[in-house]
């Protein structure tokens, strides 16, 4: 009887640590950053593939969305990538970030795609992030987002950022939307989501991984 006790009193803290794992596990999947980097025919292969690649290194889920639901987008430099989802099909409330990378005419072809500017209004209204780099900073100032927040873009292009306040940092973050200027500061833009969505602490973690020199 006391070997049986034994054992189920064995089984049963087996049991407990069991439960606490799958309980801590579904918390880490359930709280993990989820971030959504859209491409459209013409965008900027270094922007909008530097930010996939620091977030991911980063821990951070990231998927490559189509605005044009195809299997593959081109960028303005002919180069194709393929794609991880379709707009249309994308659930959108499971994101904790909206990306727009720049690029002519990836960004007409982002600011014309209605599921996207709808999404980023709806994630504006809510708090949540939302960043632009190089010319596409110029949807959040055509959609009236930038109104009283501090912003950048691709120089030449600052009467886009209809009511912001123009800055002409390598990145700014003003409220929850995150600007920047353009592939040059690619690493500088994807290091600031990561220090948004985790902490300061990994992003500068990562910087120096790649040694990169701000």
């Amino acid at each position: 009887m006391q070997i049986l006790s034994q054992i189920c009193t064995k089984c049963g803290k087996i049991s407990l640590l069991k439960d606490f794992l799958c309980m801590f596990l579904e918390r880490e999947v359930t709280n993990m950053n989820k971030a959504a980097v859209f491409f459209g025919t013409g965008y900027e292969e270094i922007e909008a593939l530097t930010v996939v690649d620091l977030l991911r290194r980063a821990g951070i889920e990231t998927v490559c969305v189509a605005v044009d639901n195809e299997t593959y987008v081109t960028g303005s430099h002919n180069i194709s990538v393929a794609m991880d989802a379709k707009v249309d099909a994308l659930d959108f409330d499971c994101f904790d970030i909206l990306v727009c990378p720049g690029g002519m005419p990836g960004t007409k072809n982002l600011e014309a795609c209605t599921k996207l500017t709808e999404q980023l209004r709806k994630f504006y209204e809510r708090g949540k992030l939302i960043a632009a780099i190089c010319a596409a900073p110029s949807i959040f100032g055509h959609m009236g987002l930038l109104e009283g927040k501090r912003a950048c873009i691709y120089p030449g292009m600052e009467a886009e950022l209809s009511g912001a306040e123009v800055c002409f940092d390598k990145v700014v973050k003003s409220g929850n939307i995150i600007t920047s200027r353009g592939m040059g500061t690619a690493i500088a833009f994807s290091l600031e989501i990561i220090a948004s969505l985790l902490d300061q602490e990994t992003a500068d973690e990562l910087s120096e991984k790649i040694v990169y020199i701000g």
